[in-house]
């Protein structure tokens, strides 16, 4: 099985002046559970490259297993700092999407669904 999962490229929440970027943690918990299951995982983004974390995912607080196992695996760091840029994959190659939570998301696929009408 292969799956795309896709990071969000957007930082800004809204113009509250705070900062945004995918929910560490409800991107690492499933990663590994598909990692460890033998799935094929990309790792794309809209912009391509380093998406935005949000910085309160990085809490002491927000820590889970799963998050310690991503914070420990350089080889996965380096994955998501160069994520492939969205327009260039091609859906067909993929069994599932998966898009992990967290507010950037949300402006994300706003926007598609802007670029879709």
């Amino acid at each position: 099985m292969k799956v795309l999962i896709v990071l969000t490229s957007h930082s800004d929440l809204g113009n509250t002046g705070e900062k945004t970027g995918f929910w560490v943690e409800e991107f690492a918990a499933p990663y590994y559970v598909l990692a460890d299951a033998g799935t094929e995982l990309t790792i794309a983004s809209p912009a391509g490259g380093q998406p935005p974390v949000d910085p309160k995912s990085e809490a002491p607080d927000a820590q889970t297993a799963a998050t310690k196992r991503f914070y420990g695996d350089y080889e996965l760091i380096d994955k998501v700092a160069h994520t492939i840029k969205l327009s260039e994959v091609n859906e067909a190659n993929y069994d599932a999407v998966f898009y992990p939570g967290g507010h950037g998301p949300l402006w994300d696929l706003q926007q598609m669904k802007y670029l879709l009408l």
